[in-house]
């Protein structure tokens, strides 16, 4: 019988749990997918503790690769038996077997497989709307310099190498120096150990005391006044996740006074709510790892039923790369 990963209630890694549960057959507009790998992310944590409220019982994930087995009515686009990978609302790739809306889901290329597809479309569609849609008033040129928190993880490793390939000078930050290496190898022109070294004054340094056009943040709390503080008068800082906790409230008046900044939340699901635009940001990201200037690195495989592990590991940033559950 087919398998996910479940919880009933709100809480840590112990709250999910192993569950049989019967797979009918897809609606209107729905695709029925058998996964041969999932993808794992800090959206992940996020849903399962509850900081991001969903129904329960939940089944946990957004991201996964596999071939589809039946399609509904309406579904035009996906066929029974073509490779496919998404990143979609609502959750529920911690499974084997799951229906689905099918708007979300992409036809896998032949040259990209199935755990690259699982890893990279979450991660890889974020550094695509933010890289090229998440944009300073100034816009951003060749030779321009952004801050980049997190640099190591999936999400930044894909941001490394898509910004070197735009011609951008990405000056990443991360935990520990093997991080900042990882970092640098995979296109960071500067990278630095935020637990060492001050990142403003760093920053401030490598860009003559100018500051950045932008600082694309997935750390949130404890790296909120810093990026504030190294972006340039009339800078962007693009929130884009809560790694190290929510960004408490503030005055909105220290925008004013640090040079008239702006902040956006951004959320890959307001660019892909559409069929038309996710299949356009799906195809600029298949075309760049086709090309080979990204590649997607996993470093992390676990079996399904470990996913406990997989979130302890993740939680305590003890990842690089992108992470993947196995079948």
């Amino acid at each position: 019988m087919p398998q996910a990963i479940q919880i009933t209630q709100f809480g840590g890694p112990e709250a999910m749990q192993l569950v049989e549960r019967e797979v009918g057959a897809p609606g209107p507009g729905e695709i029925r997918i058998r996964h041969h790998a999932i993808g794992l992310n800090f959206i992940d944590v996020y849903q399962r503790t509850g900081l991001y409220k969903n129904a329960l019982p939940l089944t946990l994930g957004m991201e996964g690769a596999g071939v589809v087995e039946a399609v509904g009515e309406g579904v035009t686009h996906l066929k029974a038996g073509d490779r496919a990978a998404y990143a979609s609302n609502p959750p529920g790739s911690y499974c084997d077997v799951r229906v689905m809306p099918a708007k979300c889901v992409c036809r896998l290329p032949d040259e990209i497989g199935f755990d690259t597809g699982a890893a990279m479309m979450l991660k890889g569609l974020t550094v695509q709307y933010l890289l090229k849609k998440t944009l300073p008033a100034e816009g951003l040129q060749p030779g321009d310099a952004i801050l980049w928190h997190a640099a190591a993880g999936g999400v930044g490793l894909i941001a490394c190498q898509w910004a070197k390939a735009l011609g951008l000078q990405l000056i990443a930050t991360a935990g520990s120096d093997a991080k900042c290496q990882l970092a640098l190898q995979h296109g960071a022109a500067h990278a630095i150990n935020y637990r060492s070294e001050n990142f403003v004054e760093r920053v401030k340094a490598i860009t003559g005391g100018q500051g950045v056009k932008v600082v694309y943040d997935s750390v949130g709390k404890d790296t909120f006044e810093g990026s504030l503080d190294v972006l340039r008068p009339f800078g962007l800082l693009a929130s884009f996740g809560n790694a190290s906790g929510p960004v408490p409230p503030f005055a909105p008046g220290i925008l004013g006074t640090k040079g008239s900044l702006y902040i956006t939340r951004a959320t890959l699901f307001s660019h892909i709510a559409t069929r038309e635009a996710t299949q356009a940001m799906a195809d600029d990201l298949f075309a760049v790892v086709k090309s080979g200037a990204v590649k997607v690195r996993i470093d992390q495989r676990y079996p399904l039923a470990d996913v406990a592990r997989a979130h302890v590991e993740l939680e305590a940033r003890n990842t690089t790369g992108c992470s993947i559950l196995t079948l």
